[in-house]
C-alpha cells in the first residue's frame, strides 16, 4: 500500500482528532516511525486501548513503522491526563509483570518482523538511570512552569491538587519522545485526544535540543451514542486478557453494541473494507433486527484477540444459550466456557439419584443442586410447567426420572435448564 493512503484513511475511519500540519508531508515521504505508549498499571490492556493498538495497525499496513513504548518508568509516575485523583504508584516488580503481559497482547496485532517491522520499547531503559540533576539541567531548563499550566492535563487538576510528581510527567513524556527520536528515528507520537499537551511538549523538546523537527497526531476518546464511557460494562472493564473477560463475554460484548454506534465502531476497531462496512451500514438502517454489523464487528475483534479457536468457542456457547445448539455439540473450549460463564457446582452422584431407582437421578434434586429452584416445591412447579431441560432435551411434566445413562454428558457432567435461557453445569462425583 502507498503512505500516502493513510491519513485520509484513518481520517474516513474517524480516527483522526487532530495532528500537526506537517503530518500529511511526513506520512506521504516515505516510510515513518511513529509511537504510541501504553500505561503498565495493569496485566492487561482493555477495549478502550483498541482504538490506539489499530492506528498503529492502520499505519503498519501502509509501509510505516509502528513502535509500542510500555511506560516501565512513566508507569511508577503516572499520567494525569484525564485524571481527578493522584494515582496509587506502583513497584518495579508490578510494573515488569504488567509490562510483559501488555508486550503479550500487542503482539497479537502487530508484525515483529519484515520490512515495517513493529519495535517494542521500555522506557525504563532511559528513565531508570537517569539521575534528578541531569533531568533538571537538560530537559526541564526547557520549559516554563507558565508553559505547563496552559497545558488541559494540569489546568483541569489545579483546583483539586495535583502532586509534584504527576505535574512531572509531562516533561518525562516528552523526554520518551526525544530518546526514541534518537534510538529509533521516530518523528510522530501518537495518542488519545487527551494527549495533545503532552505530545506537543516532547515536539517543543526535541525541536530545542536537537534543532529538529517531530509530528503529533491524536485520535478521538471513544465514547458510546449515549454519552458513556465506552468499554464498561456492569461487570466493570473489558479487558483482553481472556481470564478477565472470557473469549464469550467478549463477543457478547460486542454484539450488544447499539445501532447508532455500530458503523463508527467497525471504522474503529476492524480492518473491513469500506465497502464491506458500507453495505453493513445499509443493512443496519435498513433492517436492524438482523444485527449483521453487530456480528461481523464481534467476529472481526473477537478473531483479532483471542484467535480462530476462542472464536468458534464463542459463537458456540452464544447459540447454545440463544439457539438450539446441542451441548453434545460443544467443542472442549466451548464447554469450557460455559462451565465458566454458567452457573455450575460439583456434587455426589448418590445426592442425585432418585430415591426410586437408583439409575436414575431425581429432576427435582438437579434442579435444587443447580441452583435452578429453592425448594423441591419450586422444582415441582417447573417440572409441571414444562420449563425443565437436561442437556436441552425438554422433560415432561410427569418426568422426573431422568435415567442416568441419558444425563451424563462428557463422562462427569449434566447441563440443567430453567426456560429458555437459564442454565446451570453440575459435574457428578463418584
Amino acid at each position: 500500500m502507498q503512505t500516502t493512503e493513510v491519513l485520509e484513511e484513518l481520517q474516513w475511519r474517524g480516527l483522526v482528532a487532530q495532528h500537526t500540519d506537517g503530518v500529511p508531508a511526513l506520512l506521504s515521504a516515505g516510510a515513518a516511525s511513529a509511537y504510541i505508549g501504553f500505561d503498565p498499571t495493569g496485566s492487561s490492556l482493555h477495549v478502550g486501548s483498541l482504538v490506539q493498538i489499530m492506528i498503529l495497525v492502520h499505519l503498519q499496513r501502509h509501509g510505516h513503522r509502528p513502535v509500542a513504548l510500555v511506560g516501565g518508568g512513566t508507569g511508577m509516575i503516572g499520567d494525569p491526563s484525564g485524571k481527578t485523583v493522584e494515582r496509587q504508584l506502583l513497584t518495579a516488580a508490578q510494573v515488569a509483570e504488567n509490562a510483559a503481559g501488555i508486550r503479550a497482547q500487542l503482539e497479537r496485532f502487530l508484525a515483529f518482523d519484515g520490512p515495517s517491522a513493529a519495535r517494542m520499547r521500555d522506557n525504563a531503559a532511559w528513565l531508570g538511570g537517569l539521575s534528578l540533576i541531569e533531568f533538571l539541567r537538560d530537559t526541564g531548563k526547557h520549559f516554563t512552569v507558565n508553559y505547563m499550566l496552559q497545558k488541559d492535563s494540569v489546568r483541569s487538576r489545579m483546583d483539586a491538587g495535583i502532586s509534584f510528581t504527576e505535574f512531572s510527567y509531562m516533561l518525562l513524556q516528552a523526554y520518551d519522545f526525544l530518546q526514541l527520536r534518537r534510538r529509533d528515528g521516530v518523528t510522530l507520537q501518537l495518542g488519545g485526544s487527551d494527549q495533545w499537551g503532552n505530545i506537543t511538549a516532547g515536539i517543543e523538546l526535541i525541536r530545542r535540543v536537537d534543532g529538529a523537527e517531530a509530528h503529533g497526531l491524536t485520535v478521538p476518546l471513544v465514547t458510546t451514542s449515549s454519552g458513556t464511557k465506552f468499554g464498561k460494562t456492569e461487570a466493570g472493564a473489558v479487558w483482553l486478557d481472556a481470564e478477565r473477560t472470557s473469549p464469550y463475554a467478549f463477543y457478547q460484548f460486542w454484539l450488544g453494541i447499539e445501532d447508532h454506534d455500530v458503523g463508527r465502531y467497525l471504522r474503529y476497531f476492524t480492518l473491513l473494507a469500506r465497502d464491506e462496512i458500507l453495505a453493513l451500514d445499509a443493512v443496519t438502517a435498513a433492517a436492524p433486527e438482523k444485527r449483521a454489523g453487530q456480528v461481523a464487528l464481534a467476529r472481526d475483534v473477537t478473531r483479532r484477540v483471542h484467535g480462530e479457536a476462542a472464536l468458534e468457542a464463542a459463537e458456540q456457547v452464544s447459540t447454545f444459550f440463544f439457539g438450539g445448539l446441542d451441548p453434545r455439540e460443544l467443542t472442549d473450549e466451548a464447554f469450557g466456557i460455559l462451565r465458566a460463564e454458567a452457573p455450575y457446582a460439583e456434587v455426589e452422584g448418590a445426592s442425585l439419584a432418585s430415591d426410586a431407582d437408583a439409575a436414575s437421578f431425581d429432576a427435582f434434586k438437579l434442579l435444587t443442586a443447580s441452583g435452578l429452584a429453592a425448594s423441591n416445591g419450586a422444582a415441582k412447579r417447573l417440572l409441571e410447567q414444562g420449563g425443565v431441560t437436561v442437556n436441552k432435551r425438554k422433560l415432561a411434566a410427569s418426568e422426573r426420572l431422568v435415567p442416568r445413562s441419558d444425563a451424563m454428558l462428557r463422562g462427569a457432567h449434566i447441563v440443567v435448564g430453567k426456560g429458555k435461557r437459564d442454565f446451570a453445569v453440575l459435574k457428578v462425583k463418584p
